[in-house]
């Protein structure tokens, strides 16, 4: 696969995302009750391509749920101003919740949809990530399952995007900072 020429360089292959992917999912196969579905919340758009594989890899029943936040706006930066774009369409109380996301930085909007959702009282609540960027940390959040740590770059590609483009690169790559500045 060619490297896009608005990619700065690969950061992380197609190879290296499936097997990860891959180990994740049997890890989150291993930690849910057997008996009892998990609901799969994806975080609208960017999780959706890594949400698809993943689940994929999870070897359990698994419902889909998705819901959309915002706190960018059109910024490359959060805003800290969290809000709920589309909500979810069923009760989670007493069910096992694990949040699907492909990135955290700030955790800012992570941190206030967890406690949204701990309101309604859900039998368990993990979260799960792609890609995490401590360094950018804002909000202390618990994430269960992490991908990749990565640098602070701005990230493309598997999902990720910058002006709703490249979303659908097959692997992460590092957007050259001429594109976005």
């Amino acid at each position: 696969m060619m490297m896009h020429s608005d990619c700065e360089k690969i950061l992380l292959s197609q190879e290296q995302l499936k097997e990860r992917i891959a180990r994740m999912g049997k890890k989150i196969s291993t930690d849910f009750d057997e008996s009892e579905p998990i609901i799969a919340i994806g975080i609208l758009k960017g999780s959706v391509i890594f949400m698809a594989d993943l689940v994929r890899e999870i070897e359990k029943s698994v419902e889909l749920e998705f819901m959309a936040v915002s706190s960018y706006g059109a910024s490359t930066k959060s805003s800290g101003a969290v809000k709920i774009l589309k909500d979810l369409d069923i009760d989670i109380s007493g069910k096992n919740v694990l949040i699907i996301e492909d990135i955290i930085d700030s955790g800012i909007t992570l941190s206030y949809l967890k406690e949204m959702l701990l309101k309604r009282n859900p039998k368990s609540l993990k979260i799960c990530t792609l890609l995490n960027k401590p360094e950018r940390r804002k909000a202390d959040v618990k994430v269960d399952y992490i991908g990749f740590d990565i640098p602070d770059e701005f990230v493309i590609g598997y999902g990720l995007d910058y002006d709703n483009k490249y979303r659908n690169l097959p692997y992460i790559g590092i957007l050259k900072r001429e594109i976005y500045e």
